[in-house]
This record gives C-alpha cells, sequence and structure tokens, in this order.
C-alpha cells in the first residue's frame, strides 16, 4: 500500500504518517461550540476529518476519534442571557441540532465527544500544575499562562512575540504581567456558569479545555490533531505552549487544518452574516451533493461558494452545490446500470487494465494527502468505463468481461466508503434528486406526465409530427425522454 503523507503544519511540508503505535492512530479535532445553527464551514470541516478516520480504517488501522464539545463559552453565554435561558440548555439544543446535520451529511460519530462541562477537575488539575511549575499565575480569581516561560510559543503559526505585543488584537488587561499571556480560569461573574476552583468560583478559558481532553483521553504525543485554518492562531498555538509546559514533551505529532470556505473570495463569517447554515443548505439539496461538493476541491484549499437569489433577495439556489447533486446522479445511475448487468452476460476471461489503474489512481491520491478531487476525476474515469460495459451488455452481441464487472462494482464501493458517498439505493437516491429538481425547476410532474401520454398518443396515431413538438416542447422545460421497449421515461437534464 502507498505510503500515507500528510501535510503537516507545524514543519509546513507533507510527511509520511507513522502513528506512535503500529496499526493504531489516535486523532483530536476541535469540536463545535453550539450557541448557533452550523455553517457549511463546519460541514467542510468535519467531513473532511471525518473522510480521514475513513480512510486510515480502510488503510488497516485502528482509530480513536476525539472530538471535543465546547459547551462552556462566552458566546453560548451571551447567547443565554438574551434569551433568559441557561446555558446549559442553549448548548444542549445547538449541540443536537449540530449532531443532526453530521449525521445527515453522513459523519461517522466520533469514538469521544468530551464536553468541557463534564471536565473541570481535569482542567483544573492541568491549570494547577501549570502554576507548580511557573507557567501560570493568579490574579484576582482568574488564572493566566505565562507566555515567557515558554520559549518555543509561536512554532506553529510562525508569529513572534515581538509583534503580538504591538499588535492592535491582542487583548489588553493591565493586570497581566504582559499582554500576551492568556487566560486559563476566569473568575466568577454575574449570570455566568460557574465551578468552584482553588482560586474561587469561575469557569474555563477557551484553549485549555482541549489540552487537558486531549491529554486524557489520548496522551501526551498523540498522532494528529485537526482543525480549521483559522485555528492555528492563537488556539492551537496556545494548546501547545500550555501542554508541553505542563509535560515537558511534544503534544502532538502531526497538525492538520482545512481551508476556508469562500463567499466572494472572502472567509465565511457569522460576524460579517455572509454565511448559510447547513439546513438552509439542505432544504434546496441532496445531503450527499453538499459532501461531494467538499470534495471536488483539496481540503487545503479555499473552496469558493455561491447561491443565487430573486428580486426580493431570497436565496433560490446554490449552483456549484447543483452542480455536484447532478454529477451524483450520473455516478448513481451508472452504479445502477452496472448492477443490472445480467449474469448470463458475463463471460470468463482477463478485466480490464484500466480499472485496475484507477484504483491505484485513487490509492495514491488519498495517500498523496487526502486529493480528493484526484479521487473524484478517478471516479468520472471509472464512470465512463463501467457506461461502456453496461451499453455493450445491453447491445447483447458478445459478452461482457466478468472479472471487468465485479472489480467496476468493487471500486465503485471502495471510493464511496472512502469518501462517504454512493452508499443510499440507486433508486431511492435518484427519485430524491428528481424530486427536488422537480420543485427547483418549477415544471409540475403531472404536466409532464401528461404530455407525455399525449404523445403516445400521437405516435399510435402515426402523428410522428405532433410527437416530436412534444418532445421538443418537454425538452424546452429540460425534461429528457427516454424510449425502450418498457415505455417511455423522464429525467430533469
Amino acid at each position: 500500500m502507498t505510503e500515507l503523507r500528510l501535510y503537516n503544519t507545524m514543519t509546513q511540508q507533507k510527511e509520511p504518517f507513522r502513528p506512535r503505535t503500529a496499526g493504531k492512530a489516535d486523532i483530536y479535532v476541535c469540536g463545535p461550540t453550539p450557541y448557533a445553527p452550523s455553517h457549511i464551514g463546519h460541514a467542510r470541516c468535519y467531513v473532511i476529518y471525518d473522510t480521514l478516520v475513513r480512510y486510515l480504517r480502510h488503510r488497516g488501522l485502528t482509530v480513536s476519534y476525539v472530538r471535543n464539545v465546547t459547551d462552556v463559552d462566552d458566546k453560548i453565554i451571551k447567547r443565554a442571557n438574551e434569551g433568559e435561558e441557561k446555558a446549559t440548555d442553549v448548548a444542549e439544543r445547538y449541540f443536537a441540532s449540530f449532531l443532526a446535520d453530521m449525521d445527515a451529511l453522513g459523519c461517522l460519530r466520533p469514538d469521544v465527544q468530551p464536553k468541557v462541562s463534564d471536565h473541570i477537575p481535569e482542567i483544573v488539575a492541568l491549570i494547577e500544575s501549570l502554576i507548580a511549575k511557573g507557567a501560570a499565575y493568579e490574579l484576582d480569581g482568574d488564572v493566566y499562562f505565562a507566555v515567557k516561560a515558554f520559549p518555543g510559543y509561536g512554532k506553529l503559526s510562525g508569529r513572534k512575540i515581538e509583534d503580538l505585543r504591538a499588535g492592535a488584537r491582542v487583548e489588553r488587561d493591565e493586570r497581566k504581567r504582559d499582554p500576551v499571556d492568556f487566560a486559563l480560569w476566569k473568575a466568577a461573574k454575574p449570570g455566568e456558569p460557574q465551578w468552584s476552583s482553588p482560586w474561587g468560583p469561575g469557569r474555563p478559558g477557551w484553549h485549555i479545555e482541549c489540552s487537558a481532553m486531549a491529554l486524557k483521553y489520548l496522551g501526551n504525543g498523540f498522532d494528529l490533531h485537526g482543525g480549521g485554518l483559522d485555528l492555528v492562531f492563537p488556539h492551537h498555538e496556545n494548546e501547545i505552549a500550555q501542554s508541553e509546559a505542563a509535560s515537558g514533551v511534544p503534544f502532538c505529532a502531526t497538525w492538520m487544518h482545512n481551508g476556508f470556505i469562500e463567499t466572494n473570495k472572502a472567509k465565511m463569517s457569522k460576524s460579517t452574516g455572509d454565511f448559510f447554515t447547513i439546513s438552509a443548505a439542505l432544504k434546496h439539496v441532496e445531503p450527499e451533493a453538499l459532501r461531494f461538493f467538499f470534495h471536488t476541491v483539496h481540503y487545503r484549499s479555499p473552496l469558493n461558494f455561491e447561491w443565487t437569489t430573486d428580486d426580493d433577495g431570497k436565496t433560490t439556489g446554490f449552483p456549484s452545490i447543483e452542480d455536484a447533486e447532478r454529477r451524483l446522479e450520473y455516478l448513481y445511475a451508472t452504479k445502477q446500470r452496472l448492477a443490472d448487468i445480467e449474469d448470463t452476460r458475463l463471460v470468463d476471461g482477463p478485466g480490464s487494465a484500466d480499472i485496475e489503474a484507477l484504483r491505484k489512481r485513487v490509492e495514491e491520491a488519498m495517500a498523496d494527502d487526502l486529493n480528493t478531487a484526484e479521487v473524484l476525476a478517478a471516479l468520472a474515469d471509472l464512470g465512463k468505463l463501467a457506461n461502456d460495459l453496461a451499453d455493450r451488455a445491453e447491445r447483447k452481441k458478445g459478452g461482457v468481461p466478468k472479472a471487468s464487472v465485479i472489480a467496476a462494482r468493487r471500486l465503485f464501493e471502495t471510493i464511496g466508503q472512502l469518501l462517504g458517498v454512493l452508499g443510499d439505493s440507486p433508486a431511492a437516491m435518484l427519485g430524491r434528486i428528481q424530486a427536488r429538481r422537480l420543485a427547483r425547476s418549477g415544471v409540475d410532474r403531472a404536466w409532464i406526465e401528461s404530455k407525455i401520454e399525449a404523445r403516445k398518443t400521437a405516435r399510435s396515431e402515426k402523428r410522428f409530427a405532433d410527437a416530436d413538438a412534444i418532445r421538443d416542447e418537454l425538452l424546452a422545460r429540460d425534461v429528457e425522454l427516454k424510449d425502450s421497449p418498457q415505455g417511455t421515461t423522464w429525467r430533469l437534464r
């Protein structure tokens, strides 16, 4: 099997992925902060790491996949106070919504989904360790990490402490020993959840939670830490500092970060209002089409997202995802044609070398830093070969190589399992896609069927010009007819 190489943000190059324990991979991914519905930027992130886990398991590794839930956070508290709710209720409601979105996108559930609120003792113990080592200090119930105590600060992001001190982005607090020091524990304030600690009642800062939970479930030096590119600084930089200051050993071997989804060449962001929720997108397109869309571009590259609106500003469509949906429709139809090839049409003999070449191409693409865009290109070529096999079977002139048909079917299954697509019943998926496309087009199903019936009557009465006119009328509305001995079927182009 081709050696797996992944891009390591720490070294800024592709490196062989060699887990610390043979046959096992330990992965931690920064999970959601559930204070609002998840948007498609979140969806891309978690589909990518789901694909990584699928591929590692395909390679025979036992994967421990940990994805945390930040259910203690300023944004959750703000949302709760605005709605006069408990912060725990807000977090639970939006976390349930997040899980429903992930299930719809075909993401496997992580092995562990630890919540901050369930790990306060571990967080407090880690902070105590940092204070004991002189890497943290307490001020009026708050605890800060002393950045100067960790000489390697900035090694992930490449940022220099001197530049951070001068930068306007640094939050100023005159009590801190150094402007770049960051909070590990925040003293209790009215209207906020709180827990007891050696420094008085309060709650954890943002960064300390991931260190505590990653160390609990995976230990020091685990194999891979993932997240969005926006987490490189300060979140992941701070995780490294506090974890390694406490243990004295490397926190994680490989750092993996996915690129942004962009709208008009700018990062999709809730703060600008320039974003779409997952649930809103899935009202227009099949969930699997959204997942397919994410795979069309390499995970480290930005992915441009577009939508259309009417004169009133109402969203009318998502062109890129709808295109992915059409490609998915073609592949499901091809998969069905392969399955429908009758055994009586199969003959013994050597299989197609082209299909074996495609299998190797897929394996090499996935091993090359999860190049799913190249896998989809290979899948398109497989579709052409598969349709050629189905055409030969339908012509009933000569046999179809059994080995080729079996190999093509297996490769469809393999690619589908790796990317998390093509796993549904073709009939069910094709039916849903057609229904969605009909709804988007505004064409009435009853009108189509009435036209087909009128054309059938015209043909039976030998009024072929009228029959052709009806076909043309349907084509003008993107309705394509296919005649066969079993009757006439239709599809939207």
